[in-house]
């Protein structure tokens, strides 16, 4: 119910966020909150640094907004036709939906394509996360419409879920633009973009992830025995984390006063998400929920990842891109809990493919004809009779 309303809120704020940028003067829902929960004078700022990006791409940049408060609309509908089972109208929705991502993020791409890094809004580490959150929908989107037409329903709904979750970073966004600037006063948008995306790909995931879990139900899954996620591979997903996290932290500490707020707003919501996975994983092993605590084990596994997979990415970011360390440092950590969570979701579809294919192959092996072990050997009166 929180995310519908939340949804639904913002999207008229979606729908009409960039008229101003096309008319000035125009009315803007978002501007007017954000005026009133913060100042006029952060809101004027905001405009002023954004209006040169934006105006090398305002049409797909319009585009993509006008759809994204649409998709606001979609989402919840999808979400509660797929639960009350009225199948015509989830599949008219989703086929829409469907449509609108991909209309949606082809704005969204003309305008990466067109801005360079260093150029974009709130700067290259910015231009890297939302590059990464596009990529991310449209893939999740994709697998989500094949698994729908190749009628795996579990798989389908995983992928939607993910995918709904990258859309979601954009109305999470919003209201951290109204609630940070009173815990760091002084910073302009920029700057709490910065702030917003040390955790926004760790929420949004972890969210699509809470959903998945709640509505399926099932102990076990047929075909699925043992688990991908043994305890050599846990401890060593933990040992990698961890030298992960001392790097990210001294590399943050380095930075001064804006590395330790970055620090800080990175390290909280991973350890919040960190223990809900292990507690979660650790319940589910103890009522007998094999699949369960199979599906958590493997998200808190690609979680401990996600800091090695961003201190490993800085350098190449540096010498790829020509970044400093700092905007290195923001985009490798900016991205890595979202795309471990990504490969998280695409190993859980690994692992019930697989076991779909041993569950097929049983199945055809016990339907095969009994053979006799030895071919029949012919007795005296049979034979006397063959002769007479």
């Amino acid at each position: 119910m929180t995310v519908t309303v939340v949804c639904l809120a913002y999207a008229p704020i979606a729908v009409t966020e960039l008229w101003p940028y096309a008319r000035p003067g125009a009315p803007a829902l978002g501007e007017w909150l954000l005026g009133r929960s913060v100042s006029p004078e952060f809101v004027a700022e905001a405009v002023r640094d954004r209006m040169g990006p934006y105006g090398r791409s305002l049409v797909p940049l319009i585009a993509h907004s006008v759809l994204g408060g649409l998709l606001m609309v979609l989402g919840p509908v999808q979400l509660l036709s797929a639960v009350r089972r009225r199948v015509r109208l989830h599949r008219i929705a989703g086929t829409v939906f469907a449509v609108t991502v991909y209309a949606s993020m082809a704005g969204a791409a003309l305008y990466l394509v067109r801005t360079p890094p260093e150029q974009a809004f709130s700067g290259a580490a910015f231009w890297i996360v939302l590059a990464t959150i596009l990529a991310g929908t449209v893939g999740s989107v994709t697998f989500g419409v094949l698994a729908a037409v190749r009628g795996l329903p579990d798989l389908h709904q995983r992928w939607m879920l993910l995918c709904y979750g990258f859309l979601m970073t954009a109305p999470l966004l919003r209201i951290e633009w109204g609630l940070l600037p009173s815990l760091y006063p002084g910073l302009g948008l920029a700057d709490i973009n910065r702030v917003a995306i040390m955790h926004l790909g760790a929420l949004v995931t972890f969210g699509a992830l809470l959903a998945s879990r709640s509505l399926d139900r099932r102990p076990t899954v047929p075909g699925v025995t043992g688990t991908w996620c043994p305890p050599p591979v846990r401890i060593a997903a933990h040992l990698a984390g961890a030298a992960g996290l001392v790097w990210i932290t001294a590399a943050f500490l380095d930075e001064g006063i804006a590395g330790r707020r970055l620090l800080l707003a990175y390290l909280v919501p991973y350890a919040v998400t960190y223990a809900v996975l292990a507690v979660r994983a650790a319940r589910a092993g103890a009522r007998g929920a094999h699949w369960a605590r199979e599906e958590w084990s493997l998200h808190l596994a690609a979680l401990c990842l996600a800091p090695a997979f961003s201190a490993a990415t800085v350098p190449v970011l540096e010498r790829t891109l020509g970044l400093d360390r700092l905007t290195a440092l923001v985009a490798g950590v900016g991205i890595g809990c979202g795309m471990l969570a990504y490969a998280a979701v695409t190993v859980v579809s690994l692992r019930i493919l697989y076991a779909r294919e041993v569950t097929r192959r049983q199945k055809e092996f016990a339907d095969l004809p009994t053979m006799p072990a030895h071919p029949p050997v012919a007795t005296g009166t049979s034979a006397e009779g063959a002769r007479g």
